[in-house]
């Protein structure tokens, strides 16, 4: 009987808002490669929001400025650096 008389207790996970690696004079933007190769893993793939720590408006504008860009052949859609290394 005692259990139930018991407080409730909240949880203790934490609730803060996550730093973005993005600052606000970057403009997210297809051009803006420096900052866009931040979010893409060494295989070519974009990476999850939950990696990158970024809001949700970001990672889809992160997500079209990535694809525009591939199509425009400014980043590659893989990866393949070491197909191409040679040993001796």
């Amino acid at each position: 009987m005692d259990k139930y008389k018991q407080p409730f207790l909240k949880s203790k996970r934490s609730f803060h808002k996550p730093l973005t690696p993005i600052e606000s004079g970057d403009q997210i933007y297809y051009r803006n490669i420096r900052l866009i190769s931040q979010f893409i893993s060494e295989q070519g793939k974009i990476l999850s929001r939950r990696v990158n720590r970024l809001t949700l408006k970001q990672q889809q504008l992160i997500t079209i400025a990535i694809k525009q860009a591939r199509v425009l052949s400014l980043l590659p859609f893989i990866n393949n650096e070491k197909k191409f290394l040679r040993t001796k």
